[in-house]
């Protein structure tokens, strides 16, 4: 019977004696102009594409003889690799090119925009001079890709002349520098802001877990903190001037007593690029004569090894909280021809004051002891003990 029914329901149909109605709904975009809402167009191509979330990511970094810490980033399409230094006392991003022939270049790898499809010239030319090595180049743009974070339209300089030696020996083919953006020469913008604008990070914060003793091991997060890389809670102290990551320094106390030094107050900047833990030349004296150092022929200031755990813990003071430093972490040894040797790893700085305040630079000697965070939502910086 129901086979019948639709039998001449079909039949019904195909004589034309129904008129079945098509209802045609409205589209989105229809029914939102009703609205008044009218949508932006958009490529439909674009759902082809690969979406890149906000995200957190840590990356394993080189430690060499405890004085660079370096990794690898790619630039360019197809990707090449560069191994670059961290550095946040500097802001722009450099690496050797092809369009530079000294020895400094020729012992590197280089990087050959003629080879990538995404680069664009700048055009602008520039100078950077490093507390060590110094170099020329010219700017242009293209894809950076950090630790799998991917940074479109990049800008990146390209070395033309790096004079001098410093930089022959370096381990790494360029450097990416992490601090703000009113020191960046040629007012390029660092990868850091590139990541925040293109809302690449969960949170638009960064840190640094610097090993010890030569060990590998060191990391370096985006978007995030390691959790593993420090115990106890992390100290927060704003940032006095948003060009280096620059702090105040409230007391410098030897062996938990005050020095005075900083009665007025003191600076610092936190730079991952320094090796040594940097004093104001006014200060450096009383610190020397407390250890006991005495300074060699070649100008360094050596102690006697067996003495080391005798000497006085340096404590810094910020925002309320004392971050001590130990013998063993101020103290370097070396070994050579069987003997073991103890320098100093703290060196003097000639900058000038910051409003008449004394400046220190926090290097490597410091931060292998506190792990630190780089907060550019809140602008501050953050130590806790690392592990």
């Amino acid at each position: 019977m129901r086979c019948l029914i639709a039998v001449l329901v079909c039949a019904v149909l195909a004589e034309g004696l129904v008129k079945v109605p098509l209802v045609k709904h409205k589209s989105m975009r229809e029914a939102l102009r009703e609205k008044g809402i009218e949508l932006p167009y958009q490529d439909p191509a674009l759902k082809y594409q690969p979406v890149q979330l906000a995200r957190s990511t840590n990356m394993y970094i080189n430690n060499y003889a405890d004085t660079t810490y370096y990794g690898p980033i790619s630039i360019g399409t197809p990707p090449q690799s560069f191994q670059v230094l961290f550095d946040t006392g500097s802001s722009n991003l450099w690496v050797d090119s092809i369009y530079c022939n000294t020895q400094a270049c020729n012992t590197h790898k280089k990087f050959n925009p003629q080879q990538s499809s995404t680069y664009s010239v700048n055009g602008k030319r520039f100078y950077l001079p490093y507390g060590a090595g110094s170099l020329y180049g010219v700017f242009g743009y293209d894809t950076v890709s950090v630790s799998g974070i991917v940074i479109n339209n990049q800008e990146i300089g390209l070395s033309t002349d790096e004079p001098g030696e410093n930089f022959v020996v370096a381990k790494f083919d360029g450097i990416l520098g992490l601090s703000y953006p009113s020191i960046s020469a040629g007012g390029e913008t660092p990868v850091m802001d590139n990541m925040i604008s293109q809302k690449l990070l969960q949170t638009d914060i960064f840190s640094f877990y610097l090993s010890s003793d030569e060990q590998q091991g060191s990391e370096l997060a985006f978007g995030g903190v390691d959790s593993t890389k420090f115990e106890g809670q992390i100290h927060w102290t704003p940032v006095t001037s948003e060009t280096y990551w620059q702090i105040g320094v409230e007391k410098f106390q030897i062996q938990g007593q005050d020095t005075g030094l900083c009665s007025r107050g003191c600076q610092a900047v936190v730079d991952t690029g320094t090796s040594m833990l940097t004093a104001p030349s006014q200060i450096l004296g009383r610190i020397l004569q407390a250890i006991g150092a005495e300074r060699n022929q070649y100008g360094m200031y050596m102690v006697d090894c067996n003495q080391v755990y005798n000497m006085p813990t340096l404590n810094f003071v910020i925002s309320g909280v004392s971050l001590p430093l130990a013998p063993s972490a101020y103290i370097l040894q070396s070994y050579q021809n069987g003997n073991t040797f103890c320098s100093v790893g703290i060196t003097p700085t000639y900058l000038p004051s910051y409003n008449g305040q004394p400046l220190w630079i926090f290097g490597d000697v410091f931060l292998r002891e506190y792990f630190s965070v780089y907060d550019r939502t809140n602008n501050r910086v953050g130590f806790a003990t690392a592990v």
